[in-house]
């Protein structure tokens, strides 16, 4: 049976709840990382996220959308990226705010360390890590707090972070495959022994997920409390490194040497490797598809909405040969009627709004099946065109989280301003002729972008000359743009509306340059304005107010 006979049949709808359907919504997204504050340790945290959430709800947010804030490598904290962590069931444990926690005694850090933590303009992982660990060791050494019996998931990926720190300090790397071979197995003889001399580290990480999950708990209540129907929009990752907690713990639900990835096309020529482990389809649908349930449900905690990233995964996965290039990958199906039922089953139990990332290669009919679903679509402005032309507020679909764009995108200013296009140059992305040719077609877009504010009656003629006069933007120019920009896309039937905190408070620069990893300072970059002024920062006030005019309460 096909993919569109089955449809009705068989897939359930996920949750969306009648008063989405009867009024739109509108969110902030935000880097977790990237908030600077006066009292946190050099890195956004869950204390951060709770005072963020009250004033987006005081503002009439109704979400606040976060990256993925899985583990990631503890013992080699530079591994940063997101979207490649160690075990996508827990959390990062440098976003607790190490000052929130009970027992914690100022005394127990470094002031004058955490002073520079906070000074610099990029996330100092490392510097991070160790203050924050350094910190809590001496709250555990000194409370020694009461555990809750860990399942056994938690049991293992505790097991998995003792050992990497120790492994790390023997000389080997932080992920299983770089161990001595009888560590490989954790039910060997080598990792029982671990086990039982480490007992009270192992306890630690369990402790540490606890904090997590009840800070990250707390920023929730937070969310609810100022008046979010929707709170916290989690981001699930597309897979995990193939070193980490989640592939050592259970070999059975992960394909070893392929990898992730998606096949050339006319933005990356070479393809692109993920460098993630793929789910075995077979071991996902096990049991009744218990494998995913469980993974999901674990993920999806505290979510009020959730994103899948890169959505086409429901259905089909680029798999490449580890070594080899992109181009001699080949897609693999994946059971997709399955996973949405559980993902349905799961977002109905939880009320919990589900967002498909259905952007790059999308497989024909895939649309059609996660409006079916009730998934909503994740639709960005610079792509939503026919031909030249920018597609009209009222043109656009229903069921979809509109927004600018994304982590992986310039910044609004930085668009404008082409700097995305600058930057592939500098970093040998794209040639110099192709930059030019880039360059040329952006002034193109940056005029025909304002000519669809000027027939939505969002931006004045004379405006119009001005903003095509500028590629950098004063304050004021930027200001009418911005806010053009998110009148337009809160303007769509779209049942929700992201405007992102970089764009909200004029940052330049991008979080992620894609195809880049050491090069440039991808997922470290923090806003300049801190928290404690977003509130009074008149663009902040402009943007949400067009966004309570368009979409009013």
């Amino acid at each position: 049976m096909s993919e569109t006979q089955s449809r009705p049949a068989a897939l359930s709808r996920c949750f969306l709840p009648n008063w989405l359907m009867q009024r739109r919504a509108w969110g902030i997204s935000v880097q977790l990382y990237e908030l600077r504050s006066a009292r946190n340790w050099g890195i956004g945290d869950f204390h951060d996220l709770a005072e963020f959430a009250q004033l987006a709800g005081e503002a009439g947010a109704e979400f606040v959308g976060l990256n993925p804030l899985h583990a990631l490598f503890m013992a080699e904290p530079y591994r940063r990226s997101p979207f490649s962590p160690s075990n996508r069931r827990f959390l990062n444990p440098l976003y607790i705010a190490v000052d929130h926690v009970e027992g914690f005694e100022p005394a127990m850090a470094d002031e004058a360390k955490l002073e520079r933590l906070r000074a610099v303009d990029l996330v100092d992982y490392p510097g991070v890590a160790e203050a924050k660990l350094n910190a809590l060791k001496k709250i555990w050494q000194k409370r020694k707090p009461k555990v809750a019996a860990p399942d056994p998931q938690l049991r293992l990926h505790a097991l998995f972070e003792a050992l990497s720190l120790d492994m790390v300090a023997k000389g080997h790397g932080a992920g299983w495959l770089s161990w001595p071979e009888e560590f490989h197995d954790p039910n060997s003889a080598a990792v029982k022994k671990f086990a039982t001399a480490h007992e009270d580290e192992i306890a630690f990480h369990v402790w540490l997920q606890q904090l997590a999950r009840e800070q990250l708990e707390r920023a929730g209540e937070a969310a609810k409390a100022a008046g979010m129907r929707i709170g916290l929009y989690l981001d699930f990752a597309v897979g995990e490194a193939p070193d980490g907690s989640a592939t050592w713990g259970d070999r059975e639900l992960s394909v070893r040497g392929v990898s992730v990835g998606a096949p050339p096309d006319v933005f990356t020529a070479a393809g692109q490797d993920w460098g993630l482990a793929p789910l075995a389809p077979d071991a996902l649908a096990a049991n009744g598809f218990a494998p995913y349930r469980e993974l999901m449900s674990a993920a999806a905690r505290n979510a009020g909405a959730l994103r899948i990233d890169h959505a086409m995964s429901l259905r089909q996965l680029f798999w490449i040969p580890v070594g080899r290039p992109a181009a001699e990958g080949a897609y693999v199906q994946y059971p997709l009627e399955g996973t949405i039922v559980a993902l349905a089953e799961l977002s109905n139990a939880q009320e919990m709004v589900v967002i498909g990332e259905d952007l790059g290669h999308v497989p024909e009919g895939f649309r059609d099946t996660m409006a079916a679903a009730h998934i909503l679509s994740y639709r960005i402005l610079y792509f939503e065109k026919r031909g030249q032309r920018f597609i009209a507020p009222k043109d656009w679909p229903l069921l979809a989280l509109a927004c600018l764009s994304t982590h992986d995108l310039p910044t609004l200013k930085g668009w404008w301003a082409g700097d995305d296009i600058a930057l592939r140059a500098e970093y040998g992305l794209i040639s110099q002729a192709a930059a030019t040719l880039q360059r040329r077609e952006r002034r193109t877009e940056r005029r025909n972008l304002l000519e669809a504010f000027a027939r939505a009656g969002l931006l004045s003629r004379r405006d119009m000359r001005v903003l095509l006069a500028r590629r950098t933007l004063d304050d004021a120019a930027y200001a009418r743009l911005a806010v053009a920009a998110h009148r337009y896309i809160a303007r769509t039937p779209g049942r929700l509306t992201a405007m992102r905190l970089a764009d909200a408070v004029g940052e330049f620069h991008p979080t992620n340059l894609p195809g880049t990893s050491d090069e440039y300072p991808n997922w470290q970059r923090k806003l300049d304005v801190p928290l404690e002024q977003i509130r009074g920062s008149a663009l902040f006030g402009q943007l949400t107010a067009a966004l309570r005019r368009e979409r009013p309460a």
